[in-house]
């Protein structure tokens, strides 16, 4: 697949999926944004991407979220692909007294941000009829655990505007697509506050939920993106691809015992 001169940006580009995505974009020969909140992991990312332009930035905030538009054009001059990748997971239950205070957060950042960015990305992706490809998530599909309300909900909201700014989108010849992942061994456990030991035992509770007992690396959740967002995938669009090593499978046994 070849992206060169492509002008790509990558939110939650400073570590896991988004890292793996816009390594691989500027490997194939694009001008990469990387977007996310810690400079000093986005440096790291960076070094592995050629000369991207790194922009520390929060999704949650609006001037963030304009900002991150102007000032890739500002660089680049235009806009081919978005890649909306930034994501949070928090628990609470519907009963919690946190409950709002997190579903706010989650459907913030997760969700609010997609849309935000797309609307003041989408004029600049009609004129070089670019593509959008949005990273959800199984929990769309189906609720995996308890607590887990607002994440499911974000990601099922994320799903179906999709399919309906592909819809819109679609005669002015931009493409917009999902990518599903099941478990990937990012730093999203990491980042929820889990120490260490507890981190490998979570990953090896998702090993074990899934038909082919694995947990993707996230190079694997980059190379589907990397199609869709091709030339390859050009009759693709409204849709949402499932990469979850048969996990929705094995739920689906589980519950038929």
């Amino acid at each position: 697949m070849n992206f060169q001169d492509k002008v790509v940006i990558v939110t939650g580009g400073s570590s896991g999926i988004g890292a793996a995505i816009a390594i691989k974009f500027a490997e194939e020969g694009a001008k990469v944004a990387i977007v996310g909140r810690n400079k000093v992991k986005l440096d790291v990312v960076a070094k592995q991407c050629g000369n991207p332009l790194v922009i520390v930035a929060d999704v949650s905030k609006d001037a963030d979220v304009k900002r991150i538009i102007d000032e890739t054009l500002k660089q680049f001059g235009k806009l081919d692909v978005l890649i909306n990748n930034a994501g949070i997971a928090q628990s609470a239950s519907i009963q919690a007294d946190n409950a709002m205070a997190v579903f706010d957060n989650v459907i913030s950042t997760n969700l609010r941000s997609v849309v935000h960015l797309t609307h003041l990305a989408a004029p600049h992706l009609v004129k070089t009829k670019g593509n959008i490809v949005n990273i959800s998530s199984v929990a769309a599909v189906r609720v995996i655990s308890s607590g887990s309300f607002s994440y499911c909900t974000s990601k099922a909201g994320l799903d179906h505007f999709s399919r309906s700014v592909a819809q819109e989108l679609a005669e002015s010849g931009v493409r917009v697509n999902t990518v599903n992942p099941g478990p990937v061994r990012t730093d999203i456990v990491e980042n929820m506050g889990a120490p260490k030991d507890m981190q490998e035992a979570i990953f090896k509770q998702m090993l074990d939920m899934t038909a082919l007992s694995r947990v993707s690396d996230p190079e694997e959740i980059a190379d589907l993106v990397l199609f869709l967002a091709s030339d390859k995938a050009k009759a693709i669009t409204g849709s949402a691809f499932v990469t979850d090593n048969g996990m929705l499978l094995k739920v689906q046994d589980r519950q038929k015992n």
